[in-house]
């Protein structure tokens, strides 16, 4: 995945809460105290980012942009050896910086916290994307985000070849059972919903039962979620929706059970645990003096 890539999906909001991301990162640090007294600040330092354990890298992008923070005036540089969506074996060099050694050393941790998640979802993402090769099912993620880094994580979602559900709350309506509850039937909730936007945002309807299904598929929904279905319920329940509603699978989803979701065949299939549960991905960043790269 190209530089390209990163810039089309963080524009607007997406850009400045990418930035808040890494201002709050290097607020939360303060003063690299321990360096200063250190290093001359004339002896330009190189160091190295190098994976420590085969993954899907993410989050390379960041690298100038969290220098830039730490050193608006551009004392370092980078280089890449490789771009997001790549897959790295143990001891790859990823990037190698060089700069003021303070710059480096207040960026290095900031650096390495985010590649470090970022990469672990990329890398989760990769191994259900794979699980589902060979079907028509794409990977989604889902909301289940940290706080503050949904447009990281689902940015690394997308270079471990997954795709994203819905960003925010906006962008497509979900009636969940609190929804059905509360306007008394899908078919009342989703004339609510219609006539209360106009245009309507796509609208899915999250499905407990098959007499929940023939509802939702009368309403001409966009899409049906069909929730903690076992196997041969799930077959059942696609064989009633019709090729025109998006399908969706949803819950309880891992490793061992997506595969044959994917041979099922729905059009989508939603996992929470690529994005809260991914564990991080090991990198590190080593320094040495550089006289020559002033």
């Amino acid at each position: 995945m190209s530089q390209d890539h990163f810039d089309t999906f963080f524009i607007g909001a997406r850009k400045g809460s990418l930035l808040k991301s890494i201002r709050a990162a290097l607020a939360e640090d303060g003063p690299d105290l321990t360096s200063i007294p250190l290093f001359r600040q004339d002896m330009p330092m190189r160091a190295q980012i190098v994976a420590k354990q085969q993954g899907v890298v993410a989050g390379l992008p960041l690298l100038p942009l969290i220098l830039h923070e730490c050193s608006p005036s551009g004392e370092w540089t980078v280089e890449f050896e490789l771009e997001d969506g790549q897959e790295v074996a143990p001891g790859t060099q990823v990037a190698l910086l060089c700069g003021c050694p303070y710059v480096l050393l207040k960026a290095e941790r900031i650096i390495l916290n985010f590649l470090c998640h970022l990469s672990g979802i990329a890398t989760l993402t990769s191994q259900y994307a794979k699980a589902l090769k060979g079907s028509r099912t794409r990977l989604l993620d889902t909301r289940k985000t940290l706080p503050g880094l949904r447009y990281l994580e689902k940015y690394a979602v997308q270079m471990g070849g997954g795709f994203n559900h819905r960003i925010d709350l906006r962008e497509m309506l979900m009636l969940k059972d609190t929804h059905i509850d509360q306007a008394g039937s899908i078919t009342k909730a989703v004339e609510a919903l219609r006539n209360a936007y106009s245009p309507c945002p796509p609208l899915e309807v999250e499905c407990r039962s098959h007499e929940e299904i023939q509802e939702a598929v009368a309403t001409g929904a966009d899409r049906i979620m069909l929730d903690n279905f076992s196997p041969s319920e799930l077959r059942a329940a696609l064989d009633m929706i019709p090729k025109e509603i998006e399908t969706e699978v949803s819950g309880g989803v891992n490793l061992d059970t997506i595969g044959l979701i994917g041979k099922i065949g729905p059009d989508f299939v939603s996992v929470g645990r690529i994005t809260h549960s991914a564990p991080s991905c090991d990198f590190s960043m080593r320094t040495l003096p550089c006289p020559a790269c002033g």
